[in-house]
């Protein structure tokens, strides 16, 4: 009996272990949620990662503009 416990106590322990930088699908961002999508083999997928890209190019770009406007 003890042989048992103590066997489905290894197994239980060893189906526990989630990485390091685990993070429950609740509390992602929706940039996190989006960056998972991308990299998912689902049809469509590299579109979503080709917007990201887009929208830090924007971003990038419009951090830019407001710099320089700051300067003046």
């Amino acid at each position: 009996m003890k042989r048992i416990l103590l066997l489905g106590l290894i197994v239980l322990t060893a189906c526990d272990n989630k990485p390091a930088d685990f993070k429950p699908r609740e509390r992602m961002s929706q940039r996190e949620k989006d960056s998972v999508l991308g990299a998912s083999s689902l049809p469509g997928a590299p579109v979503v990662t080709r917007a990201l890209g887009a929208s830090d190019a924007g971003a990038t770009q419009a951090a830019a503009l407001d710099s320089a406007s700051q300067e003046n």
